[in-house]
């Protein structure tokens, strides 16, 4: 009788993150019989909050975050795919990135994950209730006054707005050893984002993407979002109650569209895992151009392979989901990754949430940020 060799993995639990890896995995079973694979699944926010460390230590296979990159080298916890995965392929897998996708996952010169998910906020709208997308910040204010505007507005996301403008208005956040942003971009971004905040329900507040999205197409309060990870999912038929069209976003009087801050996942191997070559195998498989345009995407995933996003099938499925938000992807802000930025990133949003719901002084605001961002550079 042959001997079952047994990976587990774990991601996250939507159908973009947790079906596309059961599918693959299955497959791949079948390709492989003395293979077993197990995916289990954790929350959106665990999955932005939890250490990667802790992970590694339970689990094979990681779907990580790329701001987790630089503690990934620092700290030895998954491993350099360069090591396991041929140089022909990865060449191929940098080739075919979907903006900053691949490089998200590279650190010290080395390759910690591969991306076979790309995303960033893209534009959203119920085509049965708008005929178009808003394409300047006026038009978005204008659509906010009437109450038809949904943003995710947890902290996470209040933060990668924040990011957004600072990137839009002429200065890529986290650059300077000594500051976030300069404080004349800074208060502008932090204002801008107070004038639409105002016209926000509260509970945008307490929303995540997922939640918006979930809103706009099981409800009709909402027509519009400007801004939020985009989900292809929402954008295929039979998905949710009401479909959704996705569209670059808006831009602002300087004539630039916004540059939104890359998301996406990336697979990733644990250091502790036993069955590293096999893990590499699986890995190599869900990541190659002809899963990421056939199951991967069928079975929920949105792919992190370029093919996928030029290709005809898929956008013809998604009601060209691909090709309408690939600029936004191709100029997104790759965010910092050095190895102390996710106590940065878990402890900035929430200020900048409570600045948004209630007002303040953006000084003393900015002042907060620095030194929360000087003492993690350290």
């Amino acid at each position: 009788m042959t001997a079952i060799t047994e990976l587990r993995g774990i991601t996250w639990n939507h159908s973009r993150g947790f079906t596309s890896a059961v599918a693959s995995a299955q497959r791949f079973e079948e390709l492989n019989p003395s293979v077993r694979i197990t995916w289990e699944k954790r929350s959106l926010q665990a999955f932005a909050d939890e250490p990667i460390d802790q992970l590694a230590a339970r689990y094979d296979l990681l779907i990580i975050d790329h701001p987790w990159a630089g503690f990934a080298a620092a700290n030895n916890v998954i491993l350099p795919l360069d090591d396991y995965l041929p140089a022909e392929f990865l060449a191929d897998q940098a080739a075919n990135t979907v903006g900053h996708s691949h490089e998200s996952y590279r650190f010290g010169d080395k390759q910690w994950a591969l991306a076979i998910d790309a995303a960033t906020p893209v534009a959203s709208f119920r085509p049965d209730m708008l005929a178009q997308a808003p394409q300047t910040w006026d038009e978005l204010m204008a659509l906010a006054e009437k109450g038809q505007v949904a943003v995710p507005s947890i902290p996470q996301d209040t933060l990668m707005n924040f990011y957004m403008l600072c990137c839009t208005l002429g200065e890529d956040p986290c650059v300077s050893p000594e500051y976030v942003v300069s404080e004349e971009i800074g208060i502008k971004a932090l204002k801008m984002l107070r004038e639409l905040s105002v016209h926000l329900p509260a509970e945008c507040f307490d929303m995540n993407p997922i939640q918006v999205y979930e809103a706009m197409t099981q409800t009709d309060q909402f027509a519009y979002c400007p801004f939020a990870y985009g989900y292809a999912n929402y954008s295929q038929d039979g998905y949710a109650r009401k479909l959704l069209n996705f569209a670059d976003v808006v831009a602002l009087d300087n004539g630039n569209r916004l540059i939104t801050t890359l998301g996406g996942t990336g697979l990733a191997i644990s250091a502790s895992s036993k069955h590293i070559e096999l893990a590499a195998k699986y890995a190599e498989y869900v990541a190659s151009p002809a899963i990421q345009g056939s199951l991967f995407f069928d079975f929920g995933g949105q792919p992190g392979h370029k093919q996928a996003w030029l290709s005809d099938r898929t956008n013809g499925l998604s009601h060209n989901y691909f090709s309408n938000t690939l600029p936004t992807l191709e100029r997104a802000f790759l965010r910092p990754r050095y190895a102390g930025h996710m106590q940065f990133q878990d402890n900035s949003g929430a200020p900048i949430r409570d600045y948004l719901m209630n007002g303040g002084d953006e000084k003393a605001l900015l002042a907060r940020l620095n030194k929360l961002y000087v003492e993690t550079k350290a």
